[in-house]
């Protein structure tokens, strides 16, 4: 991110969550904390601060998801890309 874009970043990341208002609160209602999918382990991010900074981003646009992901996976370093990798031959094994 660059400087420009970071000048106004709080600013549009407020604008966000004031035009999502209400399906932001619809969200965590359906899959937040204390939900039934999140009874059963699923949705974790939906509680989180950080969800506002990625649905933000996502901006309703798909291209996002994998640039994002494989970002914080390289970031986290080659142990889960490797056991991602070896989970996806393991599978691809079993099918076959």
């Amino acid at each position: 991110m660059g400087n420009e874009e970071r000048a106004g970043y709080i600013k549009r990341l407020e604008a966000f969550v004031e035009e999502h208002r209400d399906r932001l609160e619809e969200l965590l209602r359906a899959y937040g904390p204390g939900s039934r999918p999140a009874s059963h382990g699923r949705y974790a991010l939906v509680g989180q601060p950080e969800t506002l900074v990625i649905l933000g981003a996502a901006g309703g646009r798909r291209s996002w998801r994998p640039v994002f992901l494989d970002d914080l996976e390289f970031a986290w370093g080659p142990r889960i890309r490797l056991s991602r990798r070896a989970a996806g031959n393991e599978q691809r094994g079993r099918a076959g």
